[in-house]
């Protein structure tokens, strides 16, 4: 397989509504780079990299040039030389995990094109389908309820509720939630707001209404993260504090949580996933597969990794639903909370720019 064109395309998105958190008050716009490879056999694929202001630190302008450079390296690679290539282009990308990531994917959905099948049956096929949280953005009682029964009418019967910034707070936003959509799932989470004692006080007013407490400590800290572990009945989730799979290692060594959240747009796609989600499974840790405010592109490869191992527990893969004029043509479907996989080969999705 030989790849005879490159196409970089950077892209600024608004958001439906602004998204508050504790890292924004009000965040309006996200950005993407697309990259799209076509070969001498006529196949084109795509790979994406999310510049989310609320997740990364990376500049669009930055990723956009390193995906330039990694473009003239691509033309030279055979895709189907997978470990090889991704090695070269992770050299190349240096420190940008976003552009790492865009290469990633454009090169597994080349493996998936090239062997006519959908990638997440290629990767494993454990599952054809998973139920996806959404996300209820940090405000008031009222205002979360309001979110909340607003996603429910949209279908979503897992919702993940924003928090860190006032325990209490916290505690009575998942109370009000919970009255007011008793039959639905509920996460939070505390965005490393907590400490300790706050966490352990949080999981314990909410034990029976939470599914999951995700990353309540900071990030850095993970003798804190283990502390509260140790001590709560509901399962907590290490986010933050999961990066490469050298931090999921140290997690899963000291025992620091029951689970581990895996983001491909900032661990640097596919590849790095799939090694972190081995970490924990060895380790007997749960998987979660999230997100950043991401095209529905990226949001197909994590439903490719979700869907394709079984150590996988918990779906959060919604980033691509707040997005306006997302150009991402996606070969999965949303049906009543779940993202259910079709037969379209590779990642299954098509982009019009």
């Amino acid at each position: 397989m030989l790849i005879t064109q490159v196409e970089v395309t950077p892209m600024e998105f608004k958001l439906r509504q602004p998204f508050r958190s504790v890292y924004t008050e009000a965040q309006e716009t996200t950005g993407a780079v697309f990259v799209r490879v076509e070969t001498r056999q006529g196949q084109v694929a795509w790979g994406c990299a999310a510049v989310d202001p609320s997740f990364t630190d990376e500049q669009l302008d930055t990723v956009t040039h390193i995906c330039s450079r990694c473009a003239d390296l691509a033309r030279d690679l055979n895709p189907l030389n997978l470990e090889f290539a991704l090695a070269q282009l992770a050299q190349a990308a240096a420190d940008s995990p976003a552009a790492r990531c865009a290469f990633d994917l454009a090169f597994y959905d080349l493996l998936g094109l090239a062997a006519g099948q959908p990638l997440y049956r290629l990767l494993g096929g454990f599952r054809h389908k998973i139920q996806t949280s959404v996300t209820v953005a940090l405000g008031t009682v009222q205002e979360t309820v309001a979110q909340g029964l607003d996603r429910a009418r949209q279908g979503f019967r897992i919702l993940k509720i924003k928090g860190g910034r006032e325990p209490q707070e916290d505690v009575r936003r998942v109370k009000a939630v919970a009255d007011a959509l008793p039959h639905h799932t509920l996460r939070l989470d505390a965005e490393q707001g907590y400490t300790i004692r706050q966490s352990i006080d949080v999981a314990r007013a909410l034990e029976g209404k939470l599914e999951m407490l995700e990353q309540p400590t900071p990030a850095h800290d993970l003798d804190a993260l283990r502390q509260v572990t140790q001590r709560s009945r509901v399962p907590i989730l290490a986010d933050e504090s999961v990066g490469d799979p050298a931090s999921a290692l140290k997690i899963a060594s000291q025992q620091a949580a029951h689970g581990l959240s895996i983001k491909a747009a900032t661990c640097g796609g596919l590849h790095c996933s799939r090694q972190v989600d081995t970490i924990a499974r060895a380790a007997k840790l749960s998987t979660m597969v999230g997100c950043v405010h991401e095209p529905a592109l990226l949001t197909a490869a994590g439903l490719t990794l979700a869907l394709s191992s079984p150590n996988v527990l918990y779906g959060d893969l919604d980033g691509h639903f707040d997005l306006i004029d997302d150009p991402t043509q996606p070969g999965f479907r949303f049906e009543e909370g779940w993202l259910v996989a079709t037969d379209v080969p590779g990642l299954g999705c098509t982009v019009e720019l």
